[in-house]
Parts: C-alpha cells; sequence; structure tokens
C-alpha cells in the first residue's frame, strides 16, 4: 500500500478555506482532515471533534508539555494546534492527510516535515477579504480589522509554500485545488 501525503493549506481568516476543504474532503476514502485543537470558544454550530477539538488553556498547554502535537501556535489570543497522533496513522493507511494550519504552525511543519507539501489559499484582495469578514456578521468592527491587518501580513508569507490558489470563485478554486493535488501526486521524489 502507498503512503499518503501530507498537505498543509493555510490562508487568511474569511478566505473560505474552510468551504473549499469542504468539497475536497466529500471524497473521504482518499483525504483525511486533521481535525485541529483550539483554545477559542466555539462559534454557533461547530461541534467539538467535528470543526476543532475544544481544549481548555491549561489541558492545552499539558499537551504542549507532552509533545502531543506537530505544530501549535498562539493566534489572535488563542492557542491552536495538530494532533500528532492521527496524522501517521492515516499516511500509513494511504490516505492524503489534509492539515488546516495557520502560517505560523504550517513554518514549523515546514522545518520538521520536508516530505509535506503546502498550499496557501489567498482573497482575490483585501477589500475582498474585509467584505467576506463583515458579511460572516460572526465578529464585531475592531475584530474584522484586526483579522484584516493578520491576514495582510500572512499574505507576505505566500513565496514560503508551494502553490497559491487564489478563490475569487469557489468552483475554480476547488478546481485549482484539486490540480495541486494531483500536482503533488505526480511530483518524483
Amino acid at each position: 500500500m502507498k503512503r499518503g501525503r501530507l498537505i498543509v493549506v493555510s490562508a487568511p481568516s474569511g478566505c473560505g478555506k474552510g468551504t473549499i476543504l469542504g468539497r475536497v474532503l466529500q471524497d473521504r476514502e482518499r483525504f483525511f482532515y486533521s481535525v485541529s485543537a483550539t483554545t477559542r470558544a466555539p462559534r454557533e454550530g461547530e461541534e467539538n471533534g467535528v470543526h476543532y477539538l475544544f481544549y481548555t488553556r491549561e489541558a492545552f498547554e499539558r499537551c504542549i508539555k507532552g509533545e502531543l502535537f506537530l505544530e501549535y501556535a498562539e493566534y489572535c489570543g488563542n492557542y491552536y494546534g495538530t494532533p500528532l497522533a492521527p496524522i501517521e496513522v492515516h499516511l500509513n493507511m494511504g490516505q492524503d492527510v489534509i492539515l488546516e494550519i495557520e502560517v505560523q504552525g504550517a513554518m514549523q511543519i515546514r522545518e520538521k516535515r520536508p516530505d509535506a507539501s503546502f498550499i496557501f489559499i489567498a482573497p482575490p484582495s483585501p477589500a475582498a477579504l474585509r467584505e467576506r469578514l463583515t458579511n460572516r456578521g460572526t465578529e464585531d468592527a475592531e475584530t474584522i480589522e484586526k483579522r484584516v491587518q493578520q491576514a495582510e501580513k500572512e499574505l507576505t508569507c505566500v513565496d514560503a509554500y508551494d502553490y497559491c490558489v487564489i478563490n475569487d470563485d469557489l468552483d475554480t478554486a476547488v478546481a485549482d485545488f484539486l490540480a495541486v493535488v494531483r500536482a503533488i501526486e505526480l511530483k518524483v521524489k
């Protein structure tokens, strides 16, 4: 059985990475989505173990000390991290493992895992991103502005990634994402 591939996906908040991945991950035999852990509060409709693994700050810090994360980062006052154990299990089963990771965490993985491929999802423009965040209706104006400023910083890191998908049109972005995965499969070691 062939080993799966580790695919790291990053995007600023509001760029549509969750929507794109939702479409890609419909192929559950081919892909395994690694559920990240976080200390942030669940948003309306989010379920523990489905959208995130919701940890207390204390529990998260115990996992850090126990080296139970592939990576972790603090973003906007909350921890986010990738539990290590499920990744190897699914790679060994031949599934491609998709990690949805912030830029800081992705760079940690870049150092640890030369076998990983990195995809950055970008908005068509900062104005489009601000509009998406506003229309989402989950945060106040101050938080949206912080997220846009963070996104502008993250966009300067796109050169650290192997591929960039611009999410201007959802169908095109999904097709581009799958084309990148196919390119990863065809890559000669």
